[in-house]
């Protein structure tokens, strides 16, 4: 088999969608200091793209926080991810493997922020959920699979 075609990870994008900051700028800035203590990188401020009435958005307000991962940092966050941060969720029984995007790529979202040990608790404002896309070179989801589960991502057994 080539060396080349064996799928790798190629990034890791968390991100916090934060809609109470239309309101309040100084969310962002709680939420940013969160998000750049858990990644170990400085978050950038996502901006809505086009505005949507009912949730009382415009086109240009900040609304989000991301940060993409490559390379060793993206390595050592996946192996934190693993062996540290999904054994703490309650009641944890293995991800679903229905959450593959059909080109490889795996998406998580934690409820809570608090399951990641750098966060001290008597420091956040208010609890707030994450979303984690893991971004494959795989082709299909088969691929991504395999990959994941050989770097020890913890999948539910198929019943």
């Amino acid at each position: 088999m080539n060396i080349m075609a064996k799928p790798k990870l190629e990034k890791i994008v968390i991100n916090i969608g934060l809609k109470e900051a239309i309101a309040d700028k100084k969310v962002l800035e709680k939420a940013s200091e969160q998000l750049g203590i858990i990644a170990g990188q400085k978050p950038v401020v996502t901006i809505a793209k086009k505005a949507i009435a009912t949730f009382k958005l415009r086109e240009g307000d900040e609304i989000g926080l991301k940060v993409t991962l490559r390379g060793k940092k993206a390595r050592d966050f996946f192996t934190k991810l693993v062996a540290i941060v999904l054994p703490r969720v309650r009641d944890f029984r293995g991800l679903s493997t229905k959450s593959f995007d059909g080109s490889g790529n795996f998406s998580l979202g934690f409820k809570e922020q608090i399951v990641f040990p750098e966060i001290d608790y008597g420091k956040i404002d208010r609890i707030r959920g994450l979303e984690i896309t893991i971004c494959t070179t795989a082709k299909n989801d088969k691929e991504g699979e395999a990959l994941l589960r050989e770097l020890g991502m913890p999948f539910k057994k198929d019943v």
